[in-house]
């Protein structure tokens, strides 16, 4: 079994965000991503991913069709409505189809949050170790970069659109 530290970094080949730094929270069940404007339109979910003050924001406006929409327990232990997508996540060599809920996580120090479900029975956690694929990270990196570009229809944001 592959080991992670309590933060790490990932990839989402399918949202274009490469090499980006994830908490590792045993405690929480889902996953969760940082977004900003969130909203319907015709149907669909439209956001932006990250904000203007990351340092891998794009502003570019990704479109989904296929979404959830689901009660998830903050770390107060309040219920929130929450916006749930199905993405793609590389750890380590590991290509795993996930589910994401979109929250604005722009005052906490990570942008993406691993839970155990996605944890669970595929890697261990070693809370002493701070990044743990830093080591290998140079080896896959070409590997990462060979994925083809996203099925998600991009849109990019254009400055003071809805």
């Amino acid at each position: 079994m592959l080991t992670l530290g309590r933060s790490d970094r990932v990839d989402l080949p399918k949202l274009g965000l490469y090499d980006i730094h994830a908490k590792i929270d045993t405690g929480a069940y889902t996953c969760s991503l940082h977004c900003s404007r969130v909203e319907i339109i015709d149907g669909n979910l439209e956001f932006v991913l990250l904000d203007e003050e990351h340092p891998e924001f794009t502003g570019m406006k990704f479109v989904f069709k296929k979404f959830k929409q689901r009660e998830i327990k903050n770390s107060f232990g309040e219920a929130e409505l929450r916006y749930v997508i199905k993405t793609t996540i590389r750890i380590y060599h590991h290509l795993i189809r996930a589910e994401f809920s979109l929250s604005n996580r722009g005052n906490l120090k990570f942008p993406v949050l691993l839970g155990r479900k996605i944890l669970r029975n595929r890697f261990l956690i070693d809370v002493t170790k701070k990044i743990y694929l830093t080591n290998i990270k140079p080896r896959a990196y070409e590997y990462c970069h060979t994925f083809q570009r996203p099925k998600a229809v991009f849109y990019q944001a254009i400055e003071g659109s809805r």
